[in-house]
């Protein structure tokens, strides 16, 4: 009963948020720049952080120092969601937490450049999922896909995390996809839910890659991390501001120029994503890892840029 006794109090905790947003008005409203044309609840994926908590309480207060990080990136976030807050004071917060979650990896017993290194990177892949959280679907959808290829290698592959915490993952990002994951969303994660959630996934593939030494499990990310570095490189080769707003990921000339409906691009990225793990576990025993992670990457780069040179004129710049 533990499992459903779980998704149970999560869903009912998502509902309960949902009567809190409405009454202090935690909304996102549509402008030039969103995918999205309806009033709708911000800050759903608040439900990532209630099943990490979930799991840290029900098992004897595993990983607290994960814990203590993803409180203080959480609590940023959400506080952003609510009233922006400035560069610098999220940044604090983002770098205080990461600190955390290096701690528990025990990252500080190595090399000094490894802190500099996991800092880029870990920064790179949070900002990344934020952008990436754009339409219906997307960041629930994804996230699920990577947590279950994580269940599958800590259980059948390499043990490096307690397989409850995957598990209670999973049935919160179940919980929020019930929400979201449909043509009129009854809520959006905020970057309380893009930012929380991809903090939780970089901690799994963090100790995964520690205990194996294998840095090819970064696949698991591999169609957010090509869309998203493309993405820059695109902004930069035209000039902008990479800082600011935009809706030139190829999501989302999907959703926006080319029509398509939200779930079903969130349903390409989620299968996309389920076929390149799905070739790399199968692959990953016979030790091309490696090579099959660096021809995912070349071929999703194709693909990247012979849709981008067939449809990105037809993108409208946002006034």
């Amino acid at each position: 009963m533990y499992y459903p006794l779980i998704l149970l109090l999560l869903f009912l905790a998502e509902l309960l948020y949902f009567k809190i947003a409405d009454k202090f008005n935690i909304i996102d409203k549509p402008n030039e720049r969103s995918s999205h044309t309806r009033i709708t609840l911000r800050g759903g994926g608040i439900i990532f952080f209630l099943g990490a908590i979930a799991f840290f309480i029900s098992n004897s207060f595993a990983y607290p120092w994960f814990i203590g990080g993803l409180s203080l990136i959480t609590l940023i976030s959400f506080v952003d969601d609510i009233h922006p807050i400035s560069q610098k004071t999220r940044l604090v917060f983002h770098f205080s937490g990461m600190a955390l979650m290096f701690y528990q990896w025990g990252l500080f017993n190595m090399s000094w450049y490894w802190l500099i290194i996991a800092l880029i990177v870990c920064t790179g892949i949070i900002n990344a999922y934020n952008f990436m959280d754009g339409i219906n679907g997307i960041t629930g959808g994804y996230s699920l896909i990577v947590l279950l290829a994580l269940a599958y290698i800590n259980h059948y592959i390499t043990a490096f995390v307690d397989p409850a915490f995957i598990y209670i993952m999973i049935l919160a990002v179940l919980v929020f996809n019930f929400f979201n994951f449909r043509k009129k969303a009854k809520c959006f994660a905020g970057d309380v839910g893009s930012v929380s959630i991809a903090f939780i996934i970089l901690f799994f593939i963090g100790k995964l890659i520690l205990i194996t030494n294998d840095f090819s499990y970064f696949i698991l990310l591999v169609v957010y991390g090509v869309d998203s570095i493309l993405t820059i490189i695109h902004r930069v080769m035209l000039h902008e501001n990479i800082g600011l707003p935009h809706r030139k990921h190829m999501y989302q000339l999907m959703a926006n120029e080319l029509k398509m409906p939200h779930i079903v691009v969130s349903s390409l990225y989620m299968l996309v994503q389920a076929v390149i793990v799905a070739g790399y576990i199968w692959i990953h025993p016979l030790g091309y890892g490696y090579w099959y992670f660096l021809g995912a990457i070349l071929l999703l780069s194709i693909v990247y840029i012979v849709f981008m040179k067939k449809n990105f004129h037809l993108h409208v710049v946002p006034n």
